[in-house]
């Protein structure tokens, strides 16, 4: 047998390096859901106007400022954010990318598992989560302090600020492919502190 495909076999085979694999590409997936959801939904809720019947009422100028930007909501919602100065050219060569990198695994898993991709994938988890801090981190600024300056000390260390998003993504991430040690801190310290919520 070619050498190569023996590899490729050996590779997709291996329970534990395809079970890594299937965790990675699933986490991927998931990590670019919540980064989508970072990006469009947040503006969405900018531009809601209160709630009917358990539902969001959006403003007309939703339609008009942000959706007219593009056809597709993610489009229109990435192209506010650069016109807002939340994210620039380089941010938006990242999602492309980071977008190819969730396509693949998605739709390519065999390929994954048998012999790997064309690009670093941890790489692109840590240029997802950076290009997710950044948006946060532009909301939590620019709107959330905005509205309540008082409630923050004067000299916060923004690089200091982890928002909810990012760090369950971290810790997803963390807990799913890290180390086992990494793995077990989390669930230790909730194990030990449930009780005290």
């Amino acid at each position: 047998m070619d050498e190569k495909i023996k590899s490729s076999w050996e590779r997709a085979l291996h329970p534990e390096t395809l079970k890594k694999n299937i965790i990675t590409a699933s986490i991927f997936s998931m990590a670019f859901e919540m980064l989508k959801s970072s990006i469009i939904d947040k503006i969405e809720a900018f531009y809601t106007n209160g709630f009917y019947e358990n539902r969001m009422v959006v403003s007309p100028e939703y339609k008009e400022e942000v959706l007219s930007l593009n056809r597709s909501p993610l489009y229109a919602s990435l192209i506010w954010l650069q016109d807002m100065y939340a994210i620039d050219d380089k941010d938006l060569e990242i999602f492309e990318h980071i977008k190819r990198c969730r396509n693949t695994l998605a739709h390519e898993m065999l390929t994954f598992a048998s012999s790997g991709v064309d690009f670093n994938v941890a790489e692109a988890f840590e240029e997802m989560i950076s290009l997710l801090r950044k948006i946060e981190i532009w909301w939590f600024e620019n709107v959330e302090m905005a509205i309540d300056p008082e409630a923050y000390p004067e000299n916060l260390d923004l690089e200091q600020v982890i928002p909810g998003p990012v760090w369950s993504l971290q810790m997803l991430i963390d807990v799913a492919l890290g180390p086992e040690e990494e793995a077990r801190k989390y669930y230790d310290h909730f194990v030990a502190n449930a009780d005290k919520i």
